[in-house]
């Protein structure tokens, strides 16, 4: 009897393994299959084919609901529970669910919006936006959002390194694909909730435009000098108002700011619109600005601040065509610019040398440099509101601007500008957006001139091991002074400066400002290998460091500042001032990222 019984056991515990090994190999073809759809599933919504993603939909559910039964069945589950093993059935049970719920219930909503989207609305047409498309889409988007977020935080809860190989890897790739688009999403779904209002769903709002010249530097990109109200109502876009930072004056006494801010970076923050953003946190740079705006202009109530610099112009260009500048409403600066050999029209390849060279170069006036400069501005935002044809070229001008740093967003709304904290919109040296192993370096000139044209960065983090449980960062910096040698004599002298503010023509002077990441600590300074004295301060609860720099043309220097008793595991991010120069020329890549565990 004991006998036959043990060849039942036997018999059943084979036919248990079998059922297993059927049921592995179905999770395994149907994840496999679903995988193979995700390209020509991401091909037909590039190519706005609604009807061709919702079959590839369809096709992509079936596998992922057959691979989650699979992966759940009853004895899948049983075996979850054996010793030593179960860990490696648990997690793919955990892989099939989260599969099935990214496509049921994210990926099949969104394709459903998808194909009844008009993708031109989310573009202006006749200096209108359509705002409703983007309020319909807000409740699917955030709930994908939040789909894709938890089954990202599910899988990578689990610890890989019980795991077999087998198991191990796949799960990795599964988390790794949920990080890649998780972002994406969520900045998908903040966007649809936060446009309608900011664009005047609920009543008009304003917002003051800082067109920032990067050739005379600021830590957000460069100094405010022409300034624009954008007033948008419904939808529709105007600009209603222009105007110049030196036309607003000193404040004095100054505005009332952050006490820390402005033990760093002086009462100029405070006192100068043109200066405003010498502190690389836009919401107070932002908040300072409206306060100035207001004061000066107090029938002009703002309601955001939006700051852009002429690469951004170019990238929109890009996207509209060529603008005709044509008659620029003002008598003299039409007389003055048909002695110019300024071009008539502005694309993608000239905005830049326009704006940031060839306009000193041929205007002298600094009243009337500005008026051409916000001019020019306005001509851009006309050509922005009245896109032609295909929309979707400037929605990716607006994030490729967005991801290089060039474009900042501040809403007075406190509930808008909780969302915007949350994204690189915000621009802010605080907060949600700069957790983790967060470096900063910034630039503020201090030349008092338009310089900056002329020089070109580099910034890389190093990182070793001194030790002591502790990461140390060095952040370092070149600066190359490429202006002609003889720049004195050669250059405008509203370019040069004129050695008003004691640096000799030709010559740069600069700040560079570094930050490191929360509860670190600025240990020592160098400049051209030589230990220097480095201004040290607190940011919050990040430190920072000047260094000043002054350079002639042709010479180069190197700067280092070293952060030490970093306790931040993640991997590095290195936030920079952007400037004339492509971000991927200046940020070299990081050395030395072995753990130090």
């Amino acid at each position: 009897m004991l006998l036959v019984v043990a060849a039942v056991v036997l018999v059943l515990l084979a036919a248990t393994g079998g059922w297993l090994a059927h049921r592995a190999q179905q999770v395994r073809s149907n994840l496999e299959s679903s995988m193979s759809l995700l390209p020509e599933l991401q091909a037909s919504v590039l190519k706005r084919d609604p009807e061709g993603a919702s079959v590839v939909t369809a096709q992509l559910e079936q596998h992922t609901t057959a691979a989650r039964a699979a992966g759940t069945d009853p004895l899948w589950k049983a075996a979850g529970l054996i010793p030593f093993v179960g860990q490696n059935f648990r997690a793919v049970s955990e892989v099939t669910v989260s599969a099935d719920d990214v496509v049921s219930r994210a990926v099949v909503p969104m394709v459903e919006k998808f194909a009844t989207l008009h993708w031109n609305s989310l573009t202006p047409v006749s200096g209108r936006i359509d705002t409703g498309p983007l309020a319909d889409m807000s409740p699917t988007l955030s709930a994908a959002a939040t789909t894709v977020e938890l089954s990202y935080e599910r899988l990578d809860g689990i610890d890989s390194a019980e795991l077999l190989p087998q198991i191990a890897e796949p799960l990795q790739d599964a988390v790794d694909a949920l990080d890649e688009v998780r972002v994406p999403i969520e900045n998908a779904s903040r966007a649809s909730q936060l446009l309608p209002s900011m664009l005047g769903a609920e009543g008009p709002r304003n917002y003051l435009v800082l067109v920032q010249n990067s050739a005379e530097i600021r830590a957000t990109g460069g100094i405010s000098g022409a300034l624009a109200v954008l007033t948008v109502e419904d939808g529709r876009i105007s600009l209603t108002d222009q105007g110049s930072a030196s036309e607003l004056g000193r404040f004095d006494p100054p505005l009332a700011v952050d006490a820390e801010q402005e033990e760093i970076y002086s009462y100029r923050m405070a006192a100068f619109m043109q200066s405003v953003n010498i502190t690389p946190d836009f919401p107070t740079a932002a908040s300072t600005a409206q306060r100035m705006w207001e004061d000066r202009h107090p029938e002009s109530l703002i309601d955001g601040v939006i700051a852009l610099d002429p690469v951004v112009l170019a990238n929109i260009l890009w996207a509209t065509g060529p603008v005709e500048l044509g008659d620029f409403g003002d008598p003299a600066v039409n007389a003055l610019l048909a002695e110019t050999s300024l071009p008539a029209a502005l694309d993608s390849t000239n905005v830049v040398p326009t704006l940031l060279s060839d306009v000193y170069a041929q205007i002298e006036e600094p009243a009337l440099q500005d008026e051409y400069f916000a001019a020019v501005a306005g001509k851009v935002f006309g050509a922005l509101t009245n896109v032609q044809g295909d929309g979707t070229q400037l929605i990716e001008a607006l994030v490729t601007s967005a991801e290089q740093g060039r474009l900042y967003l501040w809403s007075a709304t406190s509930e808008e500008q909780d969302l915007l904290a949350q994204t690189d919109l915000a621009g802010a040296a605080l907060g949600p957006t700069v957790g983790g192993a967060a470096f900063g370096v910034y630039f503020n000139d201090g030349t008092g001139a338009k310089m900056d044209y002329y020089i070109r960065r580099t910034v890389q983090l190093v990182k070793t091991c001194p030790g002591d449980g502790y990461s140390l960062y060095t952040v370092k910096v070149t600066l190359t002074n490429t202006a002609p040698a003889d720049a004195a004599t050669s250059l405008p002298e509203y370019v040069t400066g004129g050695g008003d503010f004691g640096v000799d023509p030709g010559r740069v002077k600069t700040n560079t400002v570094g930050y490191g990441p929360a509860q670190s600590l600025l240990q020592q300074a160098r400049i051209n290998g030589a230990d220097v004295p480095v201004g040290s301060f607190a940011h919050g609860n990040r430190p920072v460091g000047i260094l000043t720099t002054e350079l002639g043309p042709g010479e180069t220097t190197t700067l280092e500042m070293d952060f030490s008793k970093v306790v931040q595991d993640a991997e590095p991010v290195l936030d920079i001032t952007p400037t004339v120069q492509d971000p991927a020329d200046v940020l070299l890549p990081s050395e030395g990222l072995q753990s130090c565990a």
